[in-house]
C-alpha cells in the first residue's frame, strides 16, 4: 500500500478554519519578535513601575525621616549613606521614583489631552479655529520652554499642581502640532466626509473616525513626549524651582549632593553618590527611547530583511 504523498493544495487552505488569536498570543509573539533593546527597555520601565508603585514596602526608611548622622557612609544600614541632613539616600531614591516618574506621567497625558484634543479640532475646522491655535502655538514655541516654565513658576509658584499645569500646557504644543499633522492626511478620507454628511458632531467623528487612523505615531510620541517631561521636570528640581522638598526628587537630590562629587578621592562611593539619581534619570530615558524606537519600527511597516 503505498502512502499518500504531502502535496500542497490551495482548495484545502482555503477550507481550513484559522485560528484566531487572543490579545495576549498576539503581544506574547510581538514580545518574542522583539530586538534585544526593546527587551531590555521594557524590563527597566517594569522596575521602574514596580518601586514606584511599592515604594513604602521597598524604601527601608521613610521618604523625610532624618538621622542624626548627616553625611554617613556607605552602609548595611545605610546602603548608600545619608545626605547633608541625615536623610537616607536609598529611602529617597525609591520614593523618587514614584513622585518624578508619577508627576512626569500626570504631565504626559495631560499634555496629550490639550494638545491631542485641539490639533485634532484645528484639523477638521480649517477655519478661524485653525488660524487661531496654530498661531497661538506658534507664539508659544517661540519662547524656550526651560525659561518659560522657570518665569510663570516663580509667579505662580512652585506646587505640584502648577508644575503639573504649566509643563502640560508648554509641552501640548508640541502634540498639537503633531497630532494637527498627522490628522491632516485623514481628514480628507471619504469615510470622514461621509461621516460628515450624515450628522455626526465634531466629537464622534474625533473619536471614531480620525483618532483610531493616527494612534501609532502619537503612541511613540508619547513615549518621546515623557522622555522631555521627565528631563524638564528633573532639571527645573534642580534649579529649585520644580518638587519642593521634603518631597523627594531625583533632580533635587543631585543638587543637595553635589558638593560630595569633590571628595571623590578621598572616599570613592561619596563622590558618586550624587550620581546615582542622574543615573536613575538616565537609565529610564535610555529604556524608554529603546522601546520607542521598536514600537516606531514595528508600525511603520518597514521590515528587516
Amino acid at each position: 500500500m503505498t502512502e499518500k504523498p504531502n502535496t500542497y493544495s490551495a482548495l484545502s487552505e482555503v477550507g481550513a478554519i484559522r485560528e484566531n488569536r487572543t490579545i495576549f498570543a498576539n503581544i506574547k509573539i510581538s514580545l518574542l519578535k522583539s530586538p534585544l533593546t526593546a527587551r531590555f527597555g521594557m524590563v527597566v520601565i517594569l522596575i521602574y513601575a514596580v518601586v514606584a508603585i511599592f515604594a513604602p514596602l521597598i524604601a527601608p526608611y521613610g521618604e523625610a525621616e532624618v538621622f542624626p548622622i548627616p553625611y554617613a557612609p556607605w552602609s548595611s544600614e545605610f546602603i548608600f549613606g545619608t545626605d547633608q541632613i541625615g536623610r537616607d539616600i536609598f529611602s529617597r531614591m525609591v520614593y523618587g521614583a514614584r513622585n518624578t516618574v508619577g508627576i512626569a506621567v500626570a504631565t504626559t497625558l495631560l499634555a496629550f489631552l490639550i494638545g491631542g484634543s485641539l490639533g485634532l479640532a484645528a484639523a477638521i475646522n480649517r477655519s478661524y479655529l485653525d488660524l487661531v491655535f496654530s498661531r497661538t502655538v506658534d507664539v508659544l514655541m517661540a519662547i524656550p520652554q526651560l525659561i518659560f516654565a522657570l518665569v510663570l513658576l516663580s509667579i505662580f509658584g512652585s506646587t505640584v499642581i502648577n508644575l503639573i499645569m504649566i509643563i502640560a500646557i508648554l509641552d501640548s504644543t508640541r502634540v498639537f502640532r503633531l497630532t494637527r499633522a498627522v490628522s491632516l492626511n485623514v481628514v480628507v478620507m471619504d469615510y470622514v466626509e461621509a461621516a460628515r454628511l450624515r450628522g455626526e458632531g465634531l466629537g464622534w467623528v474625533m473619536r471614531k473616525e480620525i483618532l483610531p487612523n493616527i494612534l501609532p505615531p502619537l503612541i511613540a510620541e508619547f513615549g518621546l513626549r515623557f522622555c522631555f517631561v521627565f528631563l524638564s521636570i528633573a532639571a527645573l528640581s534642580f534649579l529649585g524651582v520644580g518638587i519642593q522638598p521634603p518631597t523627594a526628587d531625583w533632580g533635587s537630590m543631585v543638587r543637595e549632593n553635589a558638593s560630595l562629587i569633590q571628595f571623590a578621592k578621598y572616599d570613592l562611593k561619596a563622590g558618586i553618590t550624587p550620581l546615582l539619581p542622574a543615573a536613575a534619570i538616565a537609565l529610564l530615558t535610555v529604556a524608554v527611547n529603546f522601546v520607542v524606537d521598536w514600537f516606531l519600527h514595528k508600525t511603520s511597516g518597514i521590515r528587516d530583511e
